[in-house]
């Protein structure tokens, strides 16, 4: 079995790893984005030709050698051409860490994440038009651990997971001469578009944009986190950032966006209309204000056992000091086998400039000590600061 790979960084190596132990199979070709990427180095090692993109976004016929039998794309953004796929006998298969066709798009993790799935999974699918909407080869599934990270979750079960499917599917492709495909109900597919990790405080918002800030709350249910990302993406506005939960079953949200001028008011007058569903959102418009020179960003992380007045006498000594509270996240996580609750506190500070650092380090260290916490502060670097 003759094949391409398509891909780049870690995981597009592994599985070069992987399946040149596999019996019976040759790499005709290595596309990767750059020279330097960690599967063209892997290629060259082994012996194997690399194409290099010119175009990110594409694979072009030519990048894929006369006699490949099967294209495989793993870690890719690029999309594989038709011109290329018809270089290649059984055409190419890709890997997608979801359960498709359920988070369609480059954020599936994330997004897996951010909408609260019990269960993960991952797919190798049919390389076909539209994004991630080809026939399924094979698929498989994991729980999420509560707690876990996107990261965390791709590391521990959906990286591994692609590695053994992709494995399972171009071994029956080199023994059946066929590959297996079943095709997607588009009834359950969701989208997972692109986020930003957070919103950086003295990041200018274009004149062209204008940001909406957006509070949901409302019973929790499936697909309010779809619906709001639906509603976006049809007026054109970047998913900038956001802050989700579930507290006492009910949902409650923020998010930042970023959307052209001429179509905020749509956008905003489209969100509202949740409210029919029996959601309270509220819609504030801003044309972006940056964070004063006279402030600085920092971020304040607390842990210790639960008790009565953390916050208020952390607040009370952050305002006698004229420190403003960005953004301020809490937590209660009970123990297993003490029983004991920890409170979590993740806060940024907007502090004034001419406060010592110092002194200010002094003071929650002593409020740390005195209420038996473990304390973490460290200044933000934000752009044009």
């Amino acid at each position: 079995m003759k094949c391409a790979l398509v891909g780049s960084r870690f995981f597009a190596a592994s599985v070069l790893e992987a399946l040149r132990k596999e019996e019976g199979i040759e790499f005709t070709s290595i596309v990767a984005p750059a020279e330097d990427d960690r599967l063209a180095v892997a290629g060259r090692a082994a012996g194997i030709p690399v194409h290099v993109l010119a175009n990110p976004k594409i694979v072009p016929g030519e990048a894929i050698a006369e006699g490949t039998e099967l294209i495989i794309a793993a870690h890719t953004h690029a999309r594989v051409s038709d011109d290329a796929l018809a270089r290649s006998r059984l055409g190419g298969i890709g890997y997608h860490p979801s359960l498709l066709p359920r988070h369609r798009g480059i954020a599936a993790v994330e997004w897996t994440i951010l909408e609260g799935d019990p269960i993960a999974g991952g797919s190798v699918y049919h390389l076909a038009d539209g994004w991630d909407a080809g026939a399924i080869a094979a698929q498989d599934w994991c729980f999420v651990k509560k707690g876990e990270t996107a990261r965390e979750l791709w590391e521990r079960a959906l990286a591994p997971m692609g590695l053994a499917l992709l494995s399972k599917v171009v071994h029956h492709a080199r023994l059946q001469g066929k590959l297996p495909a079943e095709v997607q109900d588009p009834a359950f597919a969701t989208r997972a578009p692109m986020l930003r990790k957070a919103v950086v405080l003295t990041e200018e918002v274009s004149s062209a944009n204008t940001s909406l800030v957006v509070s949901i709350v409302g019973t929790d249910r499936q697909g309010i986190v779809s619906s709001l990302a639906d509603k976006a993406q049809r007026f054109g506005a970047n998913w900038a950032a956001s802050r989700m939960t579930r507290l006492a079953g009910e949902f409650a949200g923020m998010v930042h966006f970023e959307v052209p001028r001429e179509n905020a008011d749509n956008l905003a007058n489209s969100l509202r209309g949740l409210q029919s569903s029996g959601l309270q959102v509220v819609v504030a418009k801003s044309d972006g204000a940056n964070t004063p020179a006279a402030l600085r960003v920092f971020e304040l992380e607390l842990v210790g056992e639960d008790r009565l007045g953390i916050v208020s006498n952390l607040t009370k000594m952050l305002a006698e000091r004229g420190i403003s509270i960005e953004s301020i996240h809490t937590d209660i996580v009970r123990s297993g086998v003490s029983g004991k609750q920890t409170f979590k506190v993740e806060a940024h500070l907007l502090v004034p400039a001419n406060l010592s650092v110092e002194a200010l380090q002094k003071e929650l260290g002593t409020l740390a000590s005195e209420m038996m916490l473990d304390i973490a502060l460290g200044e933000r670097q934000v752009v044009g600061m």
